[in-house]
């Protein structure tokens, strides 16, 4: 079973989640795919890590070969290319390397060449596999990253998803058994809430909530589930002596017998659903 744990924005509390639900399942693997700031194995600080890199083809043009012809300009479904000045152009942050430029090309006029856009880190904690995605400063995208990552996905499987809804979100949840939408209950962390809701029911994804950092009923978001038929798993108020031991980087459910029976309780809630 894989669960993916999303938030609409950046700090809801979707790493904390994602890491106690990954402990609290025993034997299980933690892949981290919010490859820009990938921070869950600063709370697991995994043992015998291996670090693989991530390599993503890129197109390259020889000039002698090429006739002007402009299929390769026509066939990019991405419009990352352009032909300028009678030669094609390459707009490196949009491209997908999907391959189609260089199979379109008639003449040979296109290759394939290797670059580095960042790191696999694989170790473990207990019983858990920890597999963070490290994106390379400076790189536009990272879906090859999080493609990568996901490959090492095995047995119970915890998600840590990028925040937002953009396409980093759904390739991480693309195969995903289910979504714990993980909110702060603001007016800020509704609005993004619904989005990344959204975007889960366009994928067909069974979803529950994980209410964080509580201090009372926001009535806005409780209404929006009642409407919506979605399953609040569990409402984690304010502590904090909580909070203390987040900032030091302490996994909750480590430190906490009821939090590990709360993580615990909410994977079975998850279970049953799947």
């Amino acid at each position: 079973m894989t669960i993916a744990c999303l938030s609409g924005k950046g700090g809801a509390g979707k790493t904390f989640v994602a890491v106690n639900l990954a402990y609290a399942a025993g034997k299980s693997t933690y892949i981290d795919c919010d490859v820009e700031e990938p921070n869950g194995r600063l709370f697991f600080k995994p043992e015998d890590v291996i670090e693989e890199p991530v390599y993503q083809a890129q197109p390259t043009f020889d000039a002698d070969k090429c006739n002007g012809c402009k299929a390769c300009v026509k066939a990019c479904r991405f419009h990352a290319l352009m032909y300028v000045k009678e030669k094609p152009v390459l707009f490196s942050e949009v491209c997908h390397d999907c391959g189609l430029c260089m199979l379109v090309c008639l003449q040979g006029a296109i290759s394939e060449e290797q670059y580095s856009v960042g790191v696999i880190e694989s170790g473990h904690h207990k019983g858990v596999k920890v597999i963070s995605g490290i994106l390379n400063t400076g790189e536009a995208s990272g879906i090859p990253v999080i493609h990568k990552a996901l490959k090492c996905a095995e047995g119970t499987t915890i998600l840590d998803g990028p925040p937002g809804s953009a396409c980093s979100v759904m390739e991480t949840i693309m195969d995903a058994d289910y979504c714990v939408l993980v909110v702060e209950p603001t007016a800020f962390g509704f609005h993004n809430f619904k989005m990344v809701h959204e975007l889960a029911g366009l994928l067909g994804k069974k979803c529950g909530v994980v209410i964080n950092k509580q201090t009372a009923p926001y009535e806005p978001l409780e209404e929006y589930c009642r409407e919506h038929g979605l399953t609040v798993l569990d409402r984690i108020t304010y502590r904090p002596e909580l909070a203390r031991h987040l900032a030091n980087n302490e996994i909750a459910a480590e430190c906490f017998p009821e939090e590990l029976k709360r993580f615990r309780t909410i994977l079975d809630k998850i279970g049953g659903a799947v």
